[in-house]
């Protein structure tokens, strides 16, 4: 799928939230080693938005249970034919370190940056549009003109505390993504519906279009069935679903003892 865009939606909330995540995770992980100060606003606005998706709910159960829910569903294909039982294992004991290093986290993760006061100061003027002005944070301002040593080694010490879910987060999805292969559809005058398997339920959407396809999916659904509609701009730059037939590339992302999946991440 190199030379084609992909498209990912989420069938349930729990991969919704590992989704947005993983968005924020790679938005620090780019803005992080940069020297300038917008930069650092950048990775700061990250951390924020992470701990605030941390304070809503408990990631850090969901994700272990997410964990051991593949490991369950790995262990049971141990003997399928075509799996490789090196890699098997492997990803086994990948999973079964990360529930580890979870479970020995006492306390809710996120809680240090959410009891941080400088922190906390950045997050309740952020919800004010231009609130981390220089004279409305005059010790942010402060920091942001320190030496970009300094600044890399607060914000390496403050996303310390996130490494073992963004770890997690990373193995997860890639399980998910790799469980299964790529199929060729049509979606007939731009419109695509698909009714899922109850009995292996999709966690996962992805939909691939050449790079230089001038339309692009809009995905709706939910763990029993899914619509694609392939959007295009009109004439008065607004846009409308294709009345043309539209080859793409469907992965439906399916995690289940039944399901042959591929260990080969």
């Amino acid at each position: 799928m190199s030379n084609q865009i992909i498209y990912e939606h989420p069938l349930n909330e729990r991969v919704r939230t590992l989704l947005r995540l993983e968005h924020l995770f790679t938005r620090i992980a780019f803005h992080l080693p940069e020297s300038d100060e917008w930069s650092s606003r950048a990775a700061i606005n990250g951390l924020l938005d992470i701990t605030s998706i941390l304070a809503r709910a408990d990631i850090k159960s969901e994700v272990i249970k997410e964990l051991e829910r593949h490991a369950t569903s790995l262990n049971k294909i141990r003997s399928a034919p075509g799996v490789d039982s090196q890699q098997l294992d492997n990803i086994l004991a990948e999973l079964e370190n990360s529930t580890k290093i979870l479970r020995q986290i006492s306390s809710q993760i996120g809680r240090g940056l959410r009891e941080n006061e400088f922190l906390n100061n950045i997050m309740q003027r952020s919800s004010i549009p231009g609130g981390t002005c220089d004279f409305d944070l005059p010790q942010y301002h402060y920091w942001l003109k320190q030496p970009i040593q300094t600044r890399h080694n607060d914000l390496q010490h403050w996303f310390q505390e996130l490494e073992p879910l963004q770890n997690a987060i990373k193995l997860l999805l890639s399980l998910m993504r790799s469980s299964a292969h790529a199929s060729k559809r049509v979606a007939t005058a731009g419109l695509y519906q698909h009714t899922l398997e109850s009995q292996s339920p999709a966690q996962l959407i992805r939909v691939g279009l050449p790079k230089e396809s001038a339309i692009f999916p809009e995905i709706s659904g939910s763990k029993h069935r899914f619509a694609i509609r392939f959007l295009e701009p009109n004439d008065a730059g607004r846009l409308s679903q294709t009345p043309l037939d539209v080859d793409f590339s469907l992965i439906c992302c399916i995690f289940s003892p039944n399901y042959k999946v591929s260990t080969h991440l």
